[in-house]
């Protein structure tokens, strides 16, 4: 290959060369491909056909990840301290649990990637082509520059082709340029600056034949195809993290150089005090193990796991944890249109004959509904002129129904596939249609004619002379400069109104529908066509209007309740669409999309023009955007991240990536989703819903609820005991409680009844309240105060039954157990105020009707502790290894009526802030 061709393949302009150019830079031949030797070459030179994805993280490293916590750093440093001074026990429990919370979150993380591995699987595609003068099919990937390869209807485009035969060719390349609607190819050459949706002598990766066949040369393969130049810009894309990454890690870092600070003045004040060194690293280590809350990690990455089998219930499969929050959190939604928010399924929905304007019910391809005139069903036998834009629509027809694992799908145009289907919710079929009137000829869709016509016969005459009938589809202009006259509804000959026609179309139009007129044309001759063949010709004129059909893909009734339930979440939802404005907005529009009341939409083209505080201006006031690049999409979601918002973007085609990859929380299709949209994205919908995207935020903020009543109830824990043992430092006092004491309490206690909190179910307030503001910190002022205050009444707990019971009985290890034991029955009291079980028992006292949740897990929470502590109070084992002592009834009874008062203090602080 010459440097010339070299460039050529790099500057992606092969729809400016001719066909023998093509051949000639790719040393190719048409008739009989490339041979073995020269494939094998070029594939040494080229490599596979494939996009080359980044190599994955190994499970090692993943799992030593884990360990990469600011919080845990403190714990990996304690423990080696303690292996230092040869108290090895310690040292084992303190390393128990980092090596407990990076099990954890390695197997979570585990099951999110199998999951994701699972759905995105799939069986290579197979490619027909001609090598060695022979049609042959080989796996996509053994596809290199120059080999020829022929398509047909279904096929997918397995490389970038320069088209050298189109015979009716459709290509439906929505994946890379949005336009819902298959684009028709010619082989015709183009100026070098026509744009990528409108190259018609190109077929790209990734698209699919929906009509005809056609032959092209390979031209791009893997990377270097217009689908891997995208997966580029995915790589370009910023790696933004969660907004709940970036909070925990910030509260993380605090907290860290907070305890240091504190341990480090302990370690000072102690040795000034006498200690020696080694007490006082055990007062430090202490003071640092209490105040980490180590359950905390665990609990978050339960609970995040936990949201993620609740949305993967709800048809959404989260591949990274956090995104289960940020969803939650999300003040934007930027979705899709077609099969997200729509059926992806094209409905006939208003008909016009006869000067009569008829309603079709049934949505999709179910071929079942009615035709109504004046809400009433119609007088079939008194309408020939809707009986005859029916049949119209059904034989001049090239696609066929067919139902598939009790689905109904269209084979080839989606548009045709609706004519279909209003004309056998009528009882019409195109087998019997044609059996009274055979097709004779036709004359296929080309974009410069702008209809479709075939030719049928309709009866013969004793002097052999055949009729005949021809049926004509297509635009509006093209039919309408054709027909001079046009039938009324009892299929009497009037003259052309074409005035009151176009304004019908314009009424249809403004409802979001694609119109397509229908006329016919008698032919007393059919040998008087030319060879019995149709020509252009022969419709040039004279034909007779039968009608308009306007068809749309109806939106998802499902999505209009969840758009709706999003808005008043406080929620942005905004239309990003390939399709055209006047349609995109109309759907909008009978959806329900608004900002300020108001319906605004921009096209691709404008937002180009707009400068940048223009540009920001307009995605922040829009609703509807139609007609966008891949680039315009990433900027409107940058635009939208630079005013703060936390953006949800959703998308199936290799054109969303790169927006997917910078959105904080991509959205990917599982069913009409490409590859590479999937593996840019965060989360994918199995049921390329928008109903799973309302329900998956649903989720999310209940999953931000129960992380801040987790937080809330760990926290105080640790304010206590660091507080406690911060006070008997400086007060040069025994230890309250010992540094082993504080890891049960910490992580085996906290996680007992932390992790219940994270099966809370959702509030039926929870999409009632605006979207958080994402530049508040995870500790609120109010949460802090809350903290502040159950952490006080913590230390007087624990410090108060801990001097009263060591100075009447003056055993320091019972005083040490029953200050433990008084603070679990408090952390009990506490854990029932702040779930919803508590509520519903709260408020069944009252006499005020509550509906109870799912609580079980709260009760099998405190069931576990109760046996958990006794466990530790009453067994020698651990008696001996954690310095407790057993506790008689009266002693137990003395800790859950000290704990008792803590339902006071939790009502009070729940006045101020309520966590529900």
């Amino acid at each position: 290959m010459t440097a010339t061709s070299q460039e050529i393949i790099q500057s992606s302009q092969w729809h400016h060369l001719s066909i023998q150019e093509v051949t000639r830079h790719l040393d190719t031949n048409l008739e009989t491909g490339l041979t073995s030797a020269v494939a094998a070459k070029k594939r040494e030179r080229f490599g596979a056909n494939e996009l080359k994805s980044k190599p994955g993280t190994s499970p090692l490293l993943r799992f030593l990840l884990q360990f990469n916590q600011p919080l845990l750093y403190i714990l990996l440093i304690a423990g080696a301290i303690k292996a230092f001074l040869g108290q090895w026990v310690n040292a084992g429990v303190i390393w128990g649990v980092t090596l407990i919370n990076a099990i954890i979150g390695f197997v979570q993380e585990s099951k999110a990637e199998s999951a994701i591995a699972a759905l995105a699987s799939s069986v290579k595609t197979n490619a027909t082509i001609i090598r060695n003068g022979q049609k042959m099919q080989v796996p996509s990937t053994e596809l290199v520059p120059g080999d020829v390869v022929l398509l047909a209807s279904g096929d997918k485009v397995p490389a970038d082709l320069r088209l050298v035969q189109a015979r009716n060719l459709q290509v439906n390349e929505s994946a890379l340029t949005g336009e819902s609607i298959a684009i028709e190819k010619n082989i015709q050459l183009l100026d070098i600056d026509t744009p990528l949706a409108e190259r018609t002598n190109m077929a790209y990766a990734g698209s699919f034949v929906t009509f005809g066949t056609g032959k092209g040369i390979v031209v791009a393969i893997g990377d270097a195809t217009e689908t891997g130049r995208i997966s580029q810009l995915i790589e370009q894309g910023t790696s933004l993290k969660t907004p709940l990454t970036r909070k925990f890690d910030k509260f993380s870092r605090t907290l860290l150089y907070i305890i240091l600070g504190i341990a480090a003045l302990m370690f000072a004040v102690g040795l000034g005090y006498g200690y020696s060194w080694v007490e006082m690293f055990e007062a430090a280590i202490a003071f640092a193990v209490s105040a980490i809350p180590e359950g905390l990690p665990a609990v978050v990455t339960v609970t995040l796991a936990i949201g993620v089998s609740r949305m993967a219930r709800r048809h959404a499969i989260v591949r990274k944890l956090p995104a289960v929050e940020t969803l939650g959190s999300a003040t934007v939604i930027c979705s899709d249109k077609t099969g997200t928010l729509t059926e992806n399924q094209m409905t006939v929905q208003a008909i016009y004959a006869g000067d009569q304007n008829y309603t079709v019910t049934g949505v999709g391809y179910v071929p079942q509904g009615k035709i109504l005139l004046n809400e009433k069903p119609v007088n079939w036998d008194n309408s020939s002129a809707l009986q005859e834009c029916i049949k119209a629509g059904l034989l001049c027809n090239d696609s066929h129904l067919e139902k598939k694992n009790g689905q109904w799908q269209v084979v080839g145009d989606p548009t045709e596939g609706a004519l279909i289907v209003v004309a056998n919710k009528v009882g019409i079929t195109r087998s019997s249609l044609e059996e009274e009137m055979p097709r004779l000829d036709v004359i296929p869709f080309e974009s410069e004619f702008q209809y479709m016509a075939t030719l049928h016969e309709t009866s013969s005459f004793a002097s052999d002379k055949k009729q005949g009938t021809i049926y004509v589809k297509g635009s509006v202009e093209a039919i309408l400069k054709r027909c001079q006259q046009m039938l009324d509804v009892e299929g009497n000959l009037i003259p052309l109104d074409a005035e009151t026609i176009h304004q019908e179309v314009d009424a249809m139009a403004h409802q979001g529908l694609r119109v397509l007129a229908f006329a016919k044309k008698t032919v007393p001759d059919v040998e008087t066509l030319c060879t019995t063949s149709l020509q252009h010709a022969d419709i040039e004129n004279d034909l007779i209007f039968l009608g308009l059909q306007g068809m749309i893909d109806p939106p998802r009734k499902e999505a209009i309740k969840a758009v709706q339930a999003c808005q008043e979440a406080g929620i942005q939802v905004k239309m990003i669409t390939g399709d055209h404005a006047v349609t995109a907005q109309a759907i909008a529009r009978s959806m329900g999309f608004n900002k300020n009341g108001e319906v605004l939409a921009f096209t691709g083209s404008q937002l180009a023009q707009m400068g940048k505080s223009e540009l920001a201006t307009a995605i922040e006031d829009g609703v509807v955007f139609a007609r966008v690049a891949p680039e315009q999409k990433l900027r409107i979601v940058e635009a939208l991240q630079s005013r703060g918002e936390v953006v949800a973007m959703t998308g199936d085609g290799v054109n969303d990536a790169p927006a997917l990859k910078q959105a904080d929380i991509g959205i990917a299709m599982g069913g009409a989703g490409t590859e590479v949209a999937k593996e840019a994205s965060d989360m994918i919908l199995t049921d390329d819903n928008f109903a799973s995207i309302e329900a998956a935020v649903e989720e999310g903020r209940t999953v931000y609820r129960n992380l801040l009543k987790a937080i809330a109830f760990i926290l105080p824990v640790n304010g206590g005991e660091s507080m406690t043992i911060l006070i008997s430092v400086l007060l040069a006092r025994e230890l309250p409680i010992l540094s082993l004491q504080v890891l049960w309490l910490n992580m085996v206690n906290s996680i007992t009844m932390t992790v219940p909190l994270a099966f809370e179910p959702k509030s039926e307030r929870v999409m009632q309240k605006p979207p958080r503001n994402p530049s508040e910190p995870l500790l609120s002022p109010s949460l802090l105060q809350r903290i502040l205050a159950i952490s006080i009444f913590n230390w007087i707990l624990i410090f108060g039954v801990f001097e009263w019971i060591q100075q009447t009985t003056g055993n320091i290890n019972l005083a040490r157990t029953m200050a433990i034991q008084a603070l679990v029955a408090g952390r009990i009291f506490y854990l029932l105020s702040i779930s919803q079980l508590g509520s519903a028992v709260i408020a069944s006292i009252r006499g005020i009707r509550h509906r109870i949740n799912d609580t079980s897990a709260i009760v099998i929470g405190i069931a576990c502790t109760v046996i958990l502590q006794i466990i530790f109070s009453q067994w020698n084992l651990m008696n001996s290894l954690f310095s407790t002592a057993p506790l008689n009834l009266n002693q137990w009874l003395i800790c859950l009526l000290i704990g008792l008062p803590m339902v006071i203090v939790s009502a009070l602080v729940n006045r101020f802030d309520p966590l529900d």
